[in-house]
């Protein structure tokens, strides 16, 4: 499969774009595991425009991580095309439109899937970022607005026609947000559409090896994209590519294992920003890891994880944990 000049190999599987997770970190950490390409945070376009520091920070990628893409969102055209200029210069393979971000504070503003309601000018902000750059610019969205509005076979095409080289899909609509469960179907239907000859990334629910090839096999997409199954679980890249390539589950990391990835998680965070912010960014994968599922009366030992403050204090209660699997 290929994205423009980017060849990305047969059934490549992507590290979604997630706001407070997709750190330069943790892409790292996805890609040691074997995602085919990373997605940074979402980056807002008024807040590149205005030069602000946290943003901009954002745009710090590495070598190491390529193919790596660069997220943007707004609801202006100028604001956009201004922005896309703008990351262009930090080199990035990909530049993403991010028309799918169902949040409360991002879609009521008219932008992320707020542009499901508007989408000539969802359209009129792709074009003009198509034009004004020389990187491959992809879309991620829904499917629509609601169950009332599943407009995605149509406005696949007519993104397509906008320039794009790649359409991401996330199988849900903006107001069921993260519930129920995402919806292959239309995915596929788009994939199936003679008029479509962009690659069709799919997007929602893949949480095992087994759903990602079903994906690929089922609905022909080109690619999967997997988001959520990755918090504390960046292993899970190394699952699904074992399994695409052999059909049979790899041989399950050790708990010892495990944990020893989650702690290299806790430093490389601590060491991106500082002890205390490093441990309250890193909550989030250490909260939704599947590891500690099954552990017999662990919710006060979550809590304590949660609010511990200091590596040597979240470090002990992990060393605790670790005596549950011997």
């Amino acid at each position: 499969m290929k994205i423009s000049h980017i060849d990305l190999g047969e059934k490549p599987v992507f590290l979604a774009p997630m706001e407070d997770v997709t750190d330069p970190a943790f892409r790292m950490m996805c890609k040691h595991f074997g995602a085919d390409m990373v997605y940074t945070e979402f980056v807002s376009a008024d807040a590149l425009i205005r030069s602000i520091g946290a943003t901009m920070r954002k745009l710090n990628i590495s070598e190491a991580e390529r193919p790596v893409a660069i997220q943007i969102y707004g609801r202006d055209k100028d604001a956009m095309v201004e922005a896309a200029k703008i990351v262009e210069e930090a080199k990035p393979d990909i530049i993403d439109l991010n028309f799918g971000c169902p949040v409360k504070k991002v879609a009521i503003k008219g932008a992320g899937a707020g542009l499901l309601r508007d989408i000539p000018k969802m359209l009129e902000i792709t074009r003009g970022v198509v034009h004004a750059v020389k990187t491959p610019v992809t879309v991620k969205t829904r499917l629509g607005w609601d169950h009332e509005h599943l407009i995605i076979e149509e406005l696949a095409e007519q993104l397509q026609d906008c320039g794009i080289q790649a359409l991401t899909i996330h199988g849900r609509t903006r107001a069921q947000m993260y519930t129920g469960e995402a919806d292959w179907t239309l995915i596929g239907r788009v994939k199936q559409n003679p008029r479509i000859h962009i690659p069709i990334i799919g997007n929602g629910d893949i949480t095992t090896p087994e759903r990602a090839a079903e994906c690929f096999e089922r609905y022909g997409v080109d690619a999967v994209m997997i988001g959520r199954a990755s918090f504390g679980r960046p292993w899970i890249f190394r699952e699904v590519k074992h399994y695409l390539q052999t059909g049979e589950p790899m041989p399950p990391l050790s708990a010892k294992e495990k944990l020893e990835i989650l702690k290299k998680e806790v430093d490389e965070s601590i060491a991106m920003l500082d002890e205390r912010r490093g441990i309250l960014h890193i909550r989030r994968h250490l909260a939704a890891t599947p590891l500690f599922k099954g552990i017999a009366n662990f919710r006060d030992t979550r809590i304590a994880m949660l609010r511990a403050t200091t590596k040597a204090e979240l470090f002990q209660i992990l060393d605790e944990v670790e005596k549950n699997f011997l």
